[in-house]
């Protein structure tokens, strides 16, 4: 069963997941009130435009080959993401709060395949972590998060694409295509990685934590039932890639 609930500007959905080769689940939650209070938060300030590899400290970053930090937009490549609904809360720098409209701060895009082949983001964190948050933009379809634990003799987890955080994902740059979404798995990870088959996959704002926290209530957030995805037939579809 899926259900959805139109709040303010953005439609989102909550998912369950099922995981590759385990009974565990992952959590997936599309937000107008951001990351969840005690978690470790991450503005990407720290970071230098441009790709390579780069440490800010709890996550290493390694873009290949068009994946880099970037800052305004540039057509047809990439575009700032949009905040909306307070969901900069904590990310200001050097501390304070990120103000609503156009992310004006260094964002991340992931570049595309479509276009380079090997285009990536690959976040490994220093720790083990449950929780992942990130300030997710112009939200389409072809958009993957693939989270890894690289410690296991089966790393890979779960994936979620855009599809899985709006209900209808078509790279709006505004209001409407931005959304902060908070992912939980009960299987720690330490490795995620962001892909597009299409440029505009742009996030900023991350948020992790080695246990999983408490979501607020309905009514800050935008919780639309569960229900389980075709996870199998996504994991599928890219391993033949």
């Amino acid at each position: 069963m899926r259900r959805s609930i139109r709040i303010g500007f953005v439609t989102a959905v909550i998912a369950t997941m099922a995981m590759v080769g385990s009974a565990s689940a992952a959590t997936i939650t599309g937000s107008i009130g951001g990351a969840p209070t005690g978690v470790t938060l991450l503005n990407l300030d720290s970071l230098t435009l441009g790709g390579g590899t780069q440490n800010s400290g709890i996550v290493t970053f390694t873009f290949t080959p068009d994946a880099k930090v970037v800052n305004g937009s540039l057509q047809n490549v990439y575009a700032a993401p949009y905040l909306s609904g307070g969901n900069g809360t904590g990310f200001g720098s050097p501390s304070g709060n990120q103000a609503d409209g156009v992310d004006t701060t260094n964002y991340i895009t992931t570049g595309s395949t479509g276009a380079y082949a090997n285009s990536k983001v690959v976040m490994d964190f220093s720790t083990p972590e449950k929780y992942f948050g990130l300030l997710w933009g112009s939200v389409d379809t072809y958009n993957t998060l693939t989270f890894y634990n690289t410690t296991l003799a089966t790393p890979l987890l779960f994936s979620v694409t855009g599809a899985q955080v709006l209900t209808s994902p078509n790279g709006d740059q505004g209001v409407n295509g931005t959304v902060y979404v908070n992912i939980s798995n009960d299987v720690a990870f330490n490795q995620v990685i962001a892909t597009s088959s299409n440029y505009a996959f742009e996030f900023d704002n991350l948020a992790f934590n080695p246990e999983i926290p408490t979501v607020p209530e309905p009514g800050s957030m935008l919780l639309l039932g569960t229900g389980l995805f075709g996870l199998a037939g996504a994991v599928r579809r890219r391993m033949k890639k």
